[in-house]
């Protein structure tokens, strides 16, 4: 069902209305359907980016938060291997000065991870360039 319309339009607007309803399959109602329908749907597009726009944002920020704890934990994870692999491959059985020796090396390899997270480049991190 159609809803008949009367509006106005410049002369210039009408103009170039006349010339594009003269192409062949072509007329005035259905050109002004459809610059009307995508004016609409441009508009309701606006409405979806001022709605869901600040949410994408907020799960954007927290997306980068795992992101960086995630590199956290992959660091760590990487200096114990390193460190099991190279300062305690052949290690006697643990005696009270082992364990004594664990705690101090656990405590060092602690501060390590704190040191490389806290201001050095990534890529010096994964790198290990300041293995100790």
């Amino acid at each position: 069902m159609k809803t008949r319309h009367q509006f106005y339009l410049p002369d210039d607007l009408t103009e170039q209305l006349h010339t594009l309803a003269k192409k062949p399959g072509a007329s005035k109602t259905q050109i002004l359907t459809d610059a009307l329908r995508a004016w609409i749907d441009r508009k309701a597009a606006r409405e979806l980016d001022a709605r869901f726009g600040p949410r994408l944002d907020r799960l954007a920020t927290y997306t980068e938060a795992n992101r960086h704890s995630l590199d956290a934990i992959t660091e760590m994870l990487a200096l114990f291997i390193q460190h099991q692999l190279t300062l305690v491959a052949h290690h006697p059985p643990f005696d009270d000065d082992a364990r004594k020796l664990g705690g101090e090396r656990i405590d060092a390899f602690l501060e390590l991870v704190e040191r490389r997270l806290s201001g050095k480049g990534k890529r010096q991190r994964l790198l290990g360039a300041d293995r100790t």
